[in-house]
């Protein structure tokens, strides 16, 4: 067993946060979970006896430098809104000056499948090139070279851990979080298309168990590795399953790159969309076989199951159709 010091969670009160504070704790590891509000820290860790709740300013050396005090590795997940990806490299600058002010050994950033740009073929595995084309692609790629050209130099070792889009219960931010909850609630799915093009989604509650080995395996750095999904399905598949589960037929509003421009005529988060329209039209799908031959194999949700998982937490918060009606003609 490798040595397992405290790891800290930066950016912690989202989805992936808890998830992994989860596997962290199950595992018996006392971990620091980091965000800017201690209100929503609470809320979300105040009940697990392995978690230290601390409050940072991410834009300040000092407060970073803090934050990380008595860590041995830090996972980064602090996310920006869509429209200003170019905050993205100088946190993570900050970020670094400060960790490493404070000692800690182990980096992991939590990537995305922006800086490849298009892919080759598929699935791609790691040595496919980072050409991204997009400004968001491109501000990602400045952001894990940073982490990658940290590695090594004064006592740090980084890696960044690559996921293809992701869903689960409850997930807000996840593309498909829209057709679970007007499933429950009887409504009509906005999608974004095209949706009957395969893409592979992880089902997020699987990245726990595989952050928690990473912190504690220190042949894993100084590299990016990828991690799947359980295969590819299409957003129609899920719509259809997910409607099925609620005992009805699928609804759907797919919203194409030409409704996209329109939309973002009115609507900042459509607008930054368009730009990544061509992941839903040419996905790109992760070979993750290097990091089973690393940590051995890997649980993976299959997407029978977690659509069950999702339309579970979606029909257990949806609201009766009377009240709901009601509640909506108030506010008109």
């Amino acid at each position: 067993m490798h040595n397992e010091g405290k790891v800290g969670l930066f950016g912690a009160a989202g989805a992936a946060g808890r998830i992994i504070a989860a596997s962290l704790g199950a595992a018996g590891r006392d971990y620091r979970v980091v965000g800017r509000s201690r209100e929503a820290l609470v809320a979300a860790f105040g009940h697990d006896p392995h978690a230290e709740i601390v409050t940072w300013n991410p834009d300040d050396p000092a407060s970073i430098s803090a934050a990380a005090e008595g860590l041995q590795s830090v996972v980064y997940l602090v996310g920006v809104p869509y429209d200003r990806f170019a905050e993205h490299p100088p946190l993570m600058q900050k970020t670094l000056a400060g960790i490493t002010a404070a000692g800690v050994e182990r980096f992991i950033l939590i990537g995305t499948v922006y800086p490849y740009g298009r892919a080759g073929s598929n699935p791609i595995a790691e040595d496919h090139p980072r050409e991204p084309h997009t400004f968001k692609g491109k501000m990602r790629l400045a952001q894990e070279n940073l982490v990658l050209q940290a590695h090594g130099k004064n006592g740090l070792s980084t890696l960044v851990l690559r996921l293809p889009d992701f869903y689960g219960p409850g997930i807000e931010r996840s593309l498909l979080n829209g057709v679970f909850e007007a499933a429950a609630n009887g409504k009509r799915a906005q999608m974004i298309g095209p949706v009957d093009v395969p893409h592979e989604f992880i089902y997020l509650p699987d990245i726990g168990a595989v952050v928690e080995t990473l912190t504690r395996t220190p042949e894993a750095y100084g590299r990016w590795w990828h991690l799947g999904g359980a295969g590819t399905i299409t957003q129609r598949e899920v719509a259809r399953q997910a409607y099925a589960l609620a005992g009805g037929q699928p609804r759907l509003m797919v919203a194409g790159k030409t409704m996209l421009r329109v939309l973002g005529l009115f609507n900042p988060l459509m607008r930054e969309l368009v730009e990544m329209n061509y992941l839903m039209t040419e996905p790109i799908v992760l070979d993750d076989s290097a990091l089973t031959k690393l940590i051995g194999p890997i649980a993976k949700t299959s997407y029978e199951e977690g659509i069950r998982q999702c339309m579970a937490a979606a029909l257990g918060s949806a609201q009766p159709s009377e009240p709901r009606s009601q509640a909506e003609s108030a506010r008109s």
